[in-house]
């Protein structure tokens, strides 16, 4: 498989995942300019390859290792854990700034 192929391939699958270029840049670690500079063909580590793969299901080939449909809910399970830690927390700070206005009442 050429370069050019593997682009095509990680770019198709990000689609067909419906990711954006900022979502993958948050979940694989790797700089949304980083990322835009590989889709438009410009030289980048293979580590960022392997990143971009391994977070899209891929193996650094381009072969599927993980389907679509698994892929997007594993993305969808872990935005639910996210979402209940950030509850978690807001209501942590609520419960803090509750706990300080009845201090100042005293």
């Amino acid at each position: 498989m050429t370069r050019l192929e593997l682009l095509y391939k990680i770019k198709d699958r990000r689609l067909k995942a419906g990711i954006t270029v900022d979502n993958l840049s948050k979940i694989s670690n790797v700089g949304a300019k980083t990322i835009m500079r590989f889709f438009t063909g410009a030289d980048v580590k293979l580590s960022t390859v392997e990143r971009l793969t391994k977070t899209l299901g891929l193996d650094l080939a381009g072969n599927e290792i993980v389907d679509i449909k698994t892929l997007k809910e594993q993305r969808a399970e872990k935005k639910a854990f996210e979402t209940i830690l950030l509850v978690q927390d807001n209501m942590s700070l609520e419960k803090q700034g509750l706990e300080q206005k009845k201090l100042k009442s005293f």
